[in-house]
Formats: structure tokens, sequence, C-alpha cells
């Protein structure tokens, strides 16, 4: 039987090793990866959420997704940076090329992940260890950040072989392997496996992977459903996922939101914030050569108060303009009144660009729409997201393109999203 071999490349630390690679081509002199480090959106702006952290801030206790003023508590001299999304696709990018180079089956599973099925090559079945070394070698080497290569004989296992130890490492997880390194391990280390799954195993006196392999099946299901079955396979290694090759990172959704540096309270201010966003989520729209069919808006009131809306289409969009003018609709059928703190958009529904079907019907001004805003991306490419703005943004505080941190919801394995993330 044919020996499958699939690679798991996951950069480490992807923001901040990104952030400091740049940091140091352009002539800074220390690497803010060997430093207490953070990035992080601004906290002047009340953006204060921890994206990435080095291994000294981890050290001091530092956690992704908390506070910039709770990461503060625990190391007051925590060097902090802000996150450039633009960057991170280039480094995305310039690590999938380098990927291809050794299969053309590489699966783009989010912005610093990816999946290599190197089955079909017999040098790398013969020693993938050696393989991955040379691989996470040059790709430090060249591109100025390391990696952790898992290796198994599915995505699952390569996945969670990637996961035992950190960072820089290339790590096995054959079937022979899997009681040895894998069933020690807390349940909730598992894929799939989040709190509230963890909480109703430990109900079933389920504390560990191994115990999760060798619980009875029957009794999972009844309590968890197919999700129970799916994670027992897991637990025992077992995957029939295939690699899906994909240039473009597979994306669900594309959202875009901001803090806004004061509460927003009255329509005009709150509607030109939400311009700016729309600018970067459309743009994301394009580039990805998508159409969508769902827009959704979120407020957040000075309160935290939230409140969310969409509409579905019965068409597909992918001008800002047309996303705006839906989105606005949405603001105004959801916001009494009160100030606003945070704002966001989203679409989802996605077809690609060339599924729609041309019309005689459809409006001649969409159509200039389109070609218009295509010829303002290209020139933006060019010369810079803001060498082209929006009259409105003219002598404005404002800045005409926001966001861009937080850019977009990538499918796991399977097209399915962690249970505990939203």
């Amino acid at each position: 039987m044919k020996k499958v071999v699939v690679f798991h490349v996951d950069a480490n630390s992807a923001y901040l090793s990104w952030t400091a690679a740049a940091m140091l081509e352009q002539g800074y002199k220390t690497d803010i990866r060997t430093i207490p480090a953070v990035i992080a959106g601004d906290p002047e702006n009340r953006h204060g959420i921890i994206l990435a952290k080095s291994q000294k801030a981890k050290a001091c206790g530092i956690r992704t997704g908390e506070s910039l003023m709770e990461a503060k508590g625990k190391c007051p001299n925590v060097s902090i940076f802000p996150a450039d999304y633009d960057l991170y696709l280039l480094c995305s990018d310039a690590l999938y090329r380098i990927l291809r180079q050794y299969t053309p089956l590489v699966q783009r599973y989010s912005i610093d992940e990816c999946f290599m099925d190197c089955t079909g090559s017999a040098q790398v079945v013969e020693n993938p260890v050696k393989w991955a070394s040379h691989i996470k070698g040059r790709i430090e080497k060249e591109l100025g950040f390391t990696v952790n290569i898992g290796i198994g004989q599915n995505k699952l296992c390569a996945k969670m072989a990637g996961e035992l130890e950190k960072p820089n490492k290339v790590i096995t997880l054959w079937p022979h392997e899997i009681k040895q390194k894998l069933w020690p391990l807390p349940v909730r280390e598992l894929f799939m496996v989040g709190r509230a799954t963890e909480k109703k195993l430990h109900k079933m006196n389920i504390y560990t992977v191994g115990e999760l392999a060798n619980a009875d099946r029957d009794l999972l299901r009844g309590v968890l459903k197919s999700h129970g079955a799916l994670i027992c396979d897991y637990a025992n290694g077992i995957d029939s996922e295939p690699i899906f090759i994909n240039e473009d990172i597979l994306q669900k959704g594309i959202s875009n939101s901001l803090t806004l540096p004061f509460d927003a309270e009255k329509r005009e201010e709150l509607l030109q914030e939400l311009l700016s966003l729309c600018e970067r989520v459309g743009m994301r729209l394009r580039q990805l050569k998508k159409r969508a069919s769902l827009v959704c808006v979120t407020l957040k009131s000075s309160s935290f108060f939230s409140r969310r809306h969409q509409v579905q289409m019965q068409g597909y969009i992918n001008t800002t303009s047309e996303i705006y003018r839906i989105a606005s609709q949405l603001v105004d059928e959801i916001w009494t009144g009160e100030p606003i703190r945070q704002i966001g958009v989203r679409v989802s529904n996605f077809i690609d660009e060339e599924e729609v079907q041309l019309s005689f019907f459809d409006p001649v001004d969409q159509m200039r729409q389109e070609e218009l805003e295509q010829a303002v991306d290209k020139i933006r490419t060019r010369f810079g997201t803001r060498s082209i703005i929006r009259g409105c943004f003219a002598g404005s505080a404002i800045d005409p393109v926001q966001g861009g941190i937080n850019d977009g919801n990538y499918l796991t394995m399977g097209g399915y999203g962690h249970e505990d993330r939203c």
C-alpha cells in the first residue's frame, strides 16, 4: 500500500514574525522576536487587543486576544507594534510560492498555514523529516521567519503534529506514534474540541485524548451527535479529508471592523466611518475575484450593547459603492441614535466573479462602476492604498481606507469553523 505523506506548514507567531522580518529588512536594529513584544491595535484609538506575541511576551503570561491593558499589567515594558495586513498577505504569498516548488498539491488553509500532499514525491516519502527540515531552513533563510512542519498520514495528524512542540520544529505523528504523542494530551488540545465540548466531555469523565479515543461511540453520539463521532475519529488519528488545491486563501466571508477614536453620535460621522470600512472589504472581495450576496452590519454602543442586522440579496455584488449603499441602509434600520463605539461590516455567500450571468437588464451605471473600481484597485496596488481616495475624505480626519487587521474568516478542514469561534 502506497505511503501517504502530508505536511502541515505553520508560520510561528505569524503576525509578529512577519512584522519583525520586514522591520529588519528596513534597517530596524532590534529583532522584536527576541524581546517582550506584541502586535496589537493602537491603544490611543482603543484598538488594544493582542493579535500576536513574542516568546518572551508569552513567558510573561501575555495571551492572544486579551486587552493591551491586561498585557501591560503583566509586562509593563512590553513593546507594541501595529498590524499590517497587506504585508501579511505578501508574506503568505511568498510562503505559498516556495511550497509550490516541492509539490503542486498545496492547500492554503489560512493566511499562515498550508497543507502539502507529498505522496507523489518518492524522495520526500523516503525521508520526509529530511525534506521538511530542508523546506523549513529555506523559508527561514529566504523569507526571514520560522515555521513548524507537522508530518502525518493525513491532514489531522499533520496538523496535530505541528502543535506538539513549538517553535521552529519538524515533528511527526505516524499511526504508531498516536498513543505515545497524542493520547496523553488534554482533550481540549484536540482539533475541533472547544470549550463547550470540553465541558460536556468532562461530565462524561473524559479528560484526555486517549480517553476520548477509547470512549463508547454510541454514548458520544448520544451526547454530541455527529460531532462526537468526528472527534472520536480524530482522537484515533482518523481523517479522510483530502487536500483541496487552491491558490487563494479559502474564505467564507470578508469582515472589517473598527473601534472608533471617539463615540460617533452623528449619522454623517457614522456613515463616513462605514464607507472607509467598505472600501477595504470591496477591495478584498475584488482581489479574491468573488461576488457576495449577503451584507451584514454590526454596531456596538458606548455601553457595549451590540446590534446586528443583515440582508440576503437575490443578486451578487462586488463594488464598494453597492456594499456601502446596502450597509448604510442596514445602519439606518438598527441605529437608535445612541453613541456608537464600534462598527463592523461583513460580506459572505460568495460565488466566483465569472459565474455571474450578464443580462441586458443590468444597469449600465453598475457595469461602469465596476470598471471604475477595478481601475482604482490597479492604481492602489501600484502606488499604495491611499494614493487615490474619495472626495468626501479630502480634508477629513477619517482614514479613507480603514481596517485590514481581521480581514476574513478562513475555512478550516472540511469547511467547518471551530465550534467555539464566531
